[in-house]
């Protein structure tokens, strides 16, 4: 499991797969979800502007696990 650190109290998850460097554009995100490859916290993601928060785990079938963290003193 990859830990991805973010400065906010939440990411949309197309931003999140950017920055994990797994997508390169949201549009491919839209693809992902539609093949029902991501999963937020075990169950699957309907929405690529899903609100993604600390301490969720975002899967992505074919590439692992994500564990969002906040960086603290930010």
């Amino acid at each position: 499991m990859e830990n991805i650190q973010i400065k906010t109290d939440d990411i949309q998850l197309d931003q999140l797969l950017k920055l994990a460097s797994i997508v390169e554009s949201g549009g491919q995100v839209k693809y992902m979800i539609a093949d029902e490859l991501i999963k937020l916290n075990g169950n699957i993601v309907t929405e690529r502007r899903r609100r993604i928060r600390p301490g969720d785990i975002v899967e992505v079938d074919g590439v692992g696990k994500l564990s969002v963290i906040k960086i603290k003193g930010e």
